[in-house]
């Protein structure tokens, strides 16, 4: 997948709108995102329905209570009322809209839900049942064995969902297109920062091919998982090299460069550098235009595979940026980027 002008981003096989593809899913469990409690689990747990990896199915595989099942499930429901369940976001943020994946679930899907928000310290349950809680989308039909990407306007600033199906059924997926708000406290000015990690709200904009591995895995905690937990691209069969694209969670100034090939021996890039710029308007087509003149960072610098690389010397003082262009020679895999540094005043 290639974003350039006028091209969408594909993510589990289906095309995410531009509010989409400029957020982040804060209810990816890498980033602290949990399963708090839920009406019912009988059929498959609340915590599936998080689970960052697109959903399977598993044909002929059953368990003590029926057909295992890829996601949220409850039993079928003989009474009055609905099955609800509530999820911490892995960091409170503003939401742009949801993906709600039913992806699997055909004559055993919920027919409706709606979402509501709340902002709260405690991930205690019964504290969080007597909260107040603010409409975010309002009761919406789902159909089965499809992805709903709803778009929502609500300003608030939300720690906590309530997901409501109407009656019962299942939920294979639920992914909240959000920004991070509160990342960073007003006296962090001081501190250094992973300034484009995941969870403090930094997201990857562009790239020219992610053939592999998708370019946000960059940005996600800790060292990679496998091979497949990085950014790889295909093998290049022409001139230039790939490159993606990466906005910090805030204006910076860059101080010190981790580069983490964990995983790729055969595959990693020989080189990388880094430009950057302080950016502000345009578009993502416009940020990739602009990108290729962007002034250094880091000069190239030679790579070995499955191994830390950590670079201090050598970094511009370019002053404070928010926008990065990752170039890797000329092509392969890396698991991930880090760029420390101190907020700008």
């Amino acid at each position: 997948m290639a974003p350039t002008s006028g091209a969408a981003i594909v993510a589990a096989g289906i095309e995410l709108p531009d509010w989409a593809r400029r957020a982040t899913d804060l209810a990816n469990p890498r980033i602290g995102a949990a399963a708090i409690c839920a009406s019912d689990e009988f059929f498959a747990p609340l915590s599936r329905m998080l689970d960052p990896q697109p959903a399977v199915f598993v044909p002929g595989k059953y368990d003590a209570n029926g057909k295992w099942m890829d996601g949220w499930e409850t039993r079928r429901k003989r009474t009055a009322g609905h099955d609800w369940a509530i999820v911490k976001l892995g960091r409170r943020g503003r939401i742009a809209g949801f993906d709600i994946d039913t992806s699997h679930f055909t004559g055993n899907y919920a027919p409706a839900i709606s979402i509501e928000g709340t902002l709260s310290a405690s991930d205690d349950a019964e504290a969080l049942k007597q909260a107040t809680w603010t409409p975010v989308l309002a009761a919406t039909a789902l159909k089965g064995n499809s992805h709903h990407l709803v778009e929502v306007a609500n300003d608030g600033v939300f720690s906590h969902l309530r997901v409501h199906i109407y009656p019962d059924g299942g939920v294979a997926r639920l992914r909240v297109y959000g920004h991070v708000v509160g990342a960073f406290d007003a006296g962090d000015a001081s501190t250094q920062h992973d300034l484009i990690a995941l969870e403090n709200g930094g997201r990857a904009v562009a790239w020219n091919d992610a053939h592999f591995g998708a370019a946000a895995n960059l940005l996600l905690p800790g060292r990679g998982l496998d091979m497949g937990d990085g950014w790889e691209t295909r093998r290049r069969r022409e001139p230039g090299n790939d490159w993606c694209l990466i906005a910090l969670a805030a204006p910076g100034v860059i101080e010190k460069i981790d580069v983490d090939t964990a995983h790729f021996k055969g595959n990693y890039p020989d080189r990388c550098s880094i430009q950057a710029a302080c950016v502000e308007g345009g578009t993502e087509s416009s940020l990739i235009t602009q990108s290729m003149f962007w002034p250094v960072l880091l000069p190239e610098q030679k790579l070995a595979m499955d191994a830390e690389h950590h670079f201090a010397n050598g970094i511009a003082a370019l002053g404070p940026i928010t926008h990065v262009r990752f170039n890797i020679f000329p092509d392969g895999g890396v698991s991930r980027l880090r760029l420390w540094g101190r907020l700008a005043k």
